[in-house]
């Protein structure tokens, strides 16, 4: 069985391309934290993150381009593909990424603004509706529950 979890935060906005059937391709890296022990002298755990490519297409990139950004902590769900190709210079380049099946909002935008010191939004694209008191983001006018990559 091919399937992977990962929490993580964007690295950078997502990459949004078109396919030439005009189809979104997404692409975007997870930092994923990493905890481990270097058994130093105060015995406290290190941490360091693995950065990980993600690919999402159709509905799934949609969603991504309209309201992933830098620093957004998402839970996605997907498989593993490897590929493999040859770059300018003649040699062979392989590649690693997760196929993202599912991708979901890991925070609320509340606890997203205190984790980056107040300033959630780093750039001038309208900000999705603001969450409620219960943590939860308002679904934006206009966006039909088909367009949504959960149910």
């Amino acid at each position: 069985m091919n399937k992977v979890i990962l929490m993580g935060r964007l690295t950078r906005d997502p990459d949004i391309r078109y396919s030439q059937n005009g189809m979104a391709v997404a692409r975007y890296t997870l930092a994923v934290d990493r905890r481990f022990s270097r058994g130093s002298e105060n015995g406290n755990d290190q941490q360091t993150a693995d950065f990980i490519g993600c690919v999402a297409f159709g509905k799934s990139a949609e969603f991504a381009e309209k309201y992933l950004h830098q620093g957004t902590k998402i839970a996605v769900t997907g498989r593993i593909q490897t590929g493999s190709y040859t770059n300018r210079d003649g040699q062979k380049v392989y590649t690693t990424d997760v196929v993202v099946e599912d991708q979901e909002f890991a925070e609320s935008k509340n606890a997203a603004a205190q984790s980056m010191g107040g300033g959630y939004r780093q750039d001038s694209r309208p900000a999705p509706s603001a969450a409620v008191d219960d943590g939860f983001m308002n679904i934006p006018d206009g966006v039909e529950d088909e367009g949504l990559p959960f149910n």
